[in-house]
């Protein structure tokens, strides 16, 4: 793997695919409520959200405990918040992927 190369395209694409999520659904970044992104790698998450302006404490981060779950990261990280009491009904959510095959997306999901 070249990590340089996928570093660069991955805190390329997310950020743009967050933009067109939110541009999709007539939405501004600060009215996300939480930011679920992929746990691949903390310094992309890291990464991308200063690029999108969001404070860390919206971009959910797990990979510390667990390493890249890979497929199961997002819904570990859904399951999390919501045991911890971070999302709640009425939030905005925005989840975020940047995956194998050099795959990305973006869903926002109102709670």
């Amino acid at each position: 793997m070249q990590g340089k190369e996928v570093f660069g395209v991955a805190v390329t694409r997310i950020p743009e695919v967050v933009e067109e999520a939110l541009r999709a659904n007539d939405l501004r970044i600060e009215d996300i409520d939480l930011f679920l992104p992929h746990q691949a790698n903390l310094r992309i998450n890291q990464f991308a959200a200063a690029k999108l302006g969001v404070p860390e404490e919206k971009f959910y981060n797990n990979i510390q405990r667990y390493g890249n779950t890979t497929a199961a990261s997002l819904p570990i990280a859904l399951s999390e918040v919501l045991e911890q009491g971070v999302l709640w009904e009425g939030n905005l959510v925005m989840m975020v992927a940047f995956g194998a095959g050099f795959t990305w997306g973006a869903s926002v999901i109102w709670w």
